[in-house]
């Protein structure tokens, strides 16, 4: 395990590498760590080819956990995400990112499309995330979170999707500090998106997947492969967001593919 510091707030971001050939960068959604990418299988498929970089966003994982919502305001995370380039000395990286990681990408191709060789954007959206974590998760996410904690979150996630959380998601929130994940889901719903005619104008090769029960991500990731010069659209039958990764040999079979093209 390795640490980044981004050199703007003096955050310390967690990272792991493992593989060798061009550089992949794994980032992962909203109250997740970078261990879904090990649990899922990317890690052991893409380190056979790939120099894998799997990091914990802010607020995530092993990363520093700031409690205020500005700590977590998307130039901060961009920055996160270059410092961790930069303590690994790679001026350049593919970018394979998942719902909030994808959005990230985004914003990644938007300010600093020289450090990105590709992007994936795995259920994921460059419009404004307002209103995405009571869809996501439930309408009455930061009473919990304020009421009870992680433990609370997960119950009350579980009692509105109808079925507990599945094991390696609720060992990942139960890993996150709760007053950490309310500030970072007050400042999510404030993020602007980046407006359709920008999209138009970034050319970084790009693959959007997104699950035919996602059906905003579906439809978002439609509008941005027609908007955008470079890149391509893959639907993936009857997966909604939170199987959007798992399992993870129909994603590998279009991603491992688009690497390889674009390295």
């Amino acid at each position: 395990m390795s640490e980044a510091v981004n050199p703007t707030d003096g955050v310390p971001i967690s990272f792991e590498v493992s593989g060798d050939g061009p550089p992949v960068v794994l980032v992962h959604g909203s109250g997740l760590s970078r261990a879904i990418w090990r649990g899922f299988g990317y890690v052991r498929a893409l380190r056979e080819e790939f120099t894998v970089i799997a990091l914990d966003l802010r607020g995530h994982g092993r990363s520093a956990k700031p409690v205020r919502s500005e700590d977590y305001r998307m130039p901060l995370v961009v920055g996160d995400i270059l410092a961790v380039l930069d303590a690994v000395g790679t001026p350049s990286a593919h970018y394979f990112g998942y719902s909030f990681g994808a959005r990230v990408g985004f914003a990644l191709i938007d300010s600093h499309p020289a450090r990105i060789l590709s992007l994936i954007a795995a259920g994921g959206t460059h419009r404004s995330p307002a209103g995405s974590v009571a869809e996501t998760f439930f309408a009455g996410y930061d009473n919990a979170l304020a009421r009870g904690g992680m433990a609370a979150f997960l119950e009350d996630w579980g009692r509105a999707a109808g079925h507990p959380v599945d094991a390696q998601t609720a060992a990942a929130f139960r890993a996150n500090d709760p007053m950490a994940l309310r500030a970072y889901f007050r400042q999510l719903e404030r993020e602007p998106g980046i407006a359709d005619a920008r999209v138009a104008e970034l050319d970084t090769s790009t693959l959007l997947l997104a699950g035919t029960l996602d059906r905003r991500r579906y439809i978002d990731s439609e509008i941005a492969a027609r908007l955008m010069p470079h890149a391509k659209f893959h639907g993936l039958p009857g997966r909604d967001h939170g199987n959007t990764l798992r399992p993870s040999d129909e994603v590998l079979d279009v991603v491992i593919p688009f690497l390889r093209s674009t390295a």
